[in-house]
């Protein structure tokens, strides 16, 4: 019998928990043997539930246990996870998690522990949730060379948006709708609206594309926050829709540049169609050209079932670990983004001529109320952002934002 010990016991924990005891049969059957949870560990009081024997307080029990060889960590954050995962890898136990801000900050230091004491160090459910992308990438897709991963890995901006370009609704209001319906945080909705989950996701996806720990602190990142209504309007006249995108592209020597921001997005690329909290991520290999994952991003049983599923790999695979690793980030591989090219769209209230004298325009709409809406050809960020100071010199730049 394979014994396991969680750690934390809210959405995520409780998911697995719920999923271990639901599926036990097939789950024992991919294993090779029963799978049993011998501990929870979690501060709080579960004296009521029927199960309270399995919860302790203190993470020297699971250590101290040579039985338990898997150890799945839910608690989130960094303060508790990162030194609770540090020790349970230096004991030689095996540990799956879905915690995105530890693997995004310390996925390096933890893969080369998980190494040199020979166990695995998996986190499937740290970018997608239910959605697989991790494993597809390092396995399914070995044999290319990853050129760019694109797409959308935060359902809470994705659905405001969606919101938004449904029902014409702003920012604020779809935020609301969002709280409400418990899929943006009531008290900080930060780390989703402005960008830091979607920040977390793409620099494991930039590591795991690089071979070399791109951190989030150097991804340029950019929210939602300051997308209107007419943004929105004025990217349906374009044939566009407005999402939020993490984007990594790989340059022929081994560089990349890595980013979060608002992009418009073509009705005729397949991103465009991804609507409410659903993600989806494109890939692209320089074999197999662009290949799509699609799902649901969150969750407590679809992140949960990824959460599982490395649990099962570390089980099955023991004796042979099938290891994710990534250099140290001593190498800075990130590109500045001032070199990266885009088309653009932009949102301009002025003189139609200074427009046309400034940028290479490709399409502009007929103004209303003297704005003007412009797709233009490809230009680098830091010749966009000069463009953008000799139109203010003229006018008022309502709106900038890449095209994919």
């Amino acid at each position: 019998m394979a014994k396991i010990a969680i750690l934390g016991f809210g959405t995520v924990g409780s998911g697995v928990y719920e999923v271990l005891n639901r599926n036990a049969a097939s789950v024992a059957r991919r294993a090779g043997e029963p799978v049993e949870v011998k501990y929870i560990l979690d501060v709080r009081d579960f004296s009521d539930r029927p199960d309270a024997h399995l919860f302790v307080k203190n993470i020297d029990v699971i250590l101290a246990d040579p039985e338990v060889k898997v150890v799945v960590e839910t608690i989130g954050g960094t303060r508790f996870a990162y030194p609770y995962v540090r020790q349970a890898l230096e004991s030689g136990r095996s540990v799956c998690t879905s915690n995105k801000e530890m693997v995004a900050t310390y996925g390096a230091e933890l893969l080369a522990l998980a190494k040199s004491h020979n166990c695995a160090f998996l986190f499937e459910a740290s970018v997608g949730g239910g959605t697989p992308i991790i494993t597809p990438m390092h396995q399914c897709l070995a044999a290319n060379v990853i050129t760019e991963v694109e797409g959308i890995v935060n359902g809470t901006t994705n659905f405001m948006l969606t919101k938004m370009a449904r029902e014409n609704m702003g920012f604020d209001e779809a935020l609301k709708i969002a709280q409400q319906l418990g899929y943006a945080e009531t008290k900080d909705p930060g780390d989703d609206v402005d960008g830091r989950d979607a920040c977390r996701k793409i620099a494991i996806l930039a590591s795991l594309v690089c071979g070399h720990h791109i951190y989030p602190q150097n991804i340029p990142t950019r929210g939602i926050r300051d997308i209107t209504v007419a943004d929105v309007q004025a990217a349906a006249r374009l044939g566009c829709v407005i999402k939020l995108i993490g984007r990594t592209v790989r340059c022929e020597d081994g560089t990349a540049y890595a980013y979060v921001a608002p992009h418009l997005i073509p009705k005729e690329n397949l991103l465009a169609s991804v609507e409410d909290v659903f993600n989806a991520i494109m890939v692209n290999g320089n074999a197999t050209g662009d290949v799509m994952f699609y799902g649901k991003g969150a969750g407590k049983l679809a992140t949960a079932s990824a959460v599982v599923a490395d649990m099962l790999d570390c089980i099955e695979h023991a004796a042979h670990r099938r290891r994710i690793s990534w250099g140290d980030g001593s190498k800075n591989l990130l590109r500045p983004l001032d070199t990266l090219q885009s088309a653009w769209y932009v949102r301009f209230k002025g003189p139609r001529k200074a427009l046309e004298d400034v940028l290479p325009v490709e399409s502009m709409t007929q103004p209303a109320e003297g704005v003007l809406v412009v797709r233009t050809s490809k230009l680098s960020t830091a010749d966009m952002h000069k463009k953008i100071e000799q139109l203010n010199a003229s006018g008022d730049v309502r709106a900038a934002m890449r095209i994919l």
